[in-house]
């Protein structure tokens, strides 16, 4: 039996809360968000650079409405919270961000994050970025069910290597209301434990850092709360697709099946 808004919401929140990191994939479609329903995940967010990828374009080329509507389709498709890459809020002005809050929960939604900068950008000025995010967090309080907002420091996934910066944005952002924070692009596991230690809320990061040379009971030693995938699954996904296609069109062989899941035990995950 499908699960409320509000259960979903209540659900998430709780899982930041829990005695182990909450892992949460990133599928980029109904049918890989149940291959990861199936597989035991407690919740699962989206990803703004596999739902470019999905339709051809490149990270952050896709319109709010474009990432809403397939943020719908994973929602329709998983009886599980789904939360939203909702990039910078589609527009630079608080109210951009208040609005597409709005229009997630709407959707389904029962959590989002907002980025401090635009598309590719240098981070937006601190006192601009945290009205934006206690816009959004105004928004989510005028909720009727909880919602989890994410507040995202893009310094170092823009170039912008400052720690002490980075934590005085995290630090604003949690004063201005957001209940979970993420700085992605942190260099190591002291940088995330000097994160951790400086903000209260849950600390999130993508768990493939150091090309996936860390595991998930070092990041809960260093202080992490979330652990993301980013476009990590869709990029392996996508790897093995070039792999076959590449077998088929370079050698004339088509063993890259063997590796496949059974046309059955796929049918089974694909319910509905």
């Amino acid at each position: 039996m499908s699960n409320s808004q509000a259960e979903k919401g209540l659900k998430l929140r709780a899982l930041h809360a829990g005695p182990e990191p909450l892992v949460i994939p990133n599928p980029w479609d109904a049918g890989s968000a149940r291959l990861l329903e199936a597989l035991g995940f407690s919740a699962l967010a989206t990803s703004s650079y596999a739902a470019a990828g999905t339709l051809g374009r490149k990270d952050y080329g896709l319109q709010c409405e474009d990432v809403l509507s397939m943020a719908k389709s994973i929602v329709e498709a998983v009886d599980l919270p789904v939360s939203a890459d909702l990039e910078n809020g589609f527009g630079d002005r608080p109210e951009d961000a208040a609005e597409t809050i709005r229009r997630a929960a709407e959707l389904g939604l029962v959590g989002g994050s907002i980025e401090d900068a635009a598309g590719g950008a240098a981070p937006y000025d601190l006192t601009l970025a945290t009205e934006r995010i206690a816009a959004a967090a105004e928004a989510v309080k005028k909720l009727p069910f909880p919602f989890v907002l994410v507040a995202r420091a893009e310094n170092y996934a823009r170039g912008v290597t400052n720690l002490d910066d980075t934590i005085k944005r995290l630090q604003a952002y949690e004063r201005a209301g957001a209940e979970v924070l993420f700085a992605p692009g942190l260099p190591d596991l002291a940088a995330i434990r000097t994160v951790s230690t400086a903000v209260k809320a849950p600390l999130n990061v993508v768990g493939t850092m150091q090309n996936g040379a860390l595991s998930v009971a070092e990041l809960k030693a260093a202080g992490v709360r979330r652990i993301s995938l980013a476009a990590s699954f869709y990029r392996a996904a996508m790897s093995g697709l070039n792999d076959a296609a590449r077998e088929v069109r370079e050698r004339g062989t088509f063993t890259f099946v063997q590796k496949g899941m059974a046309p059955a035990e796929l049918g089974r995950v694909m319910r509905g």
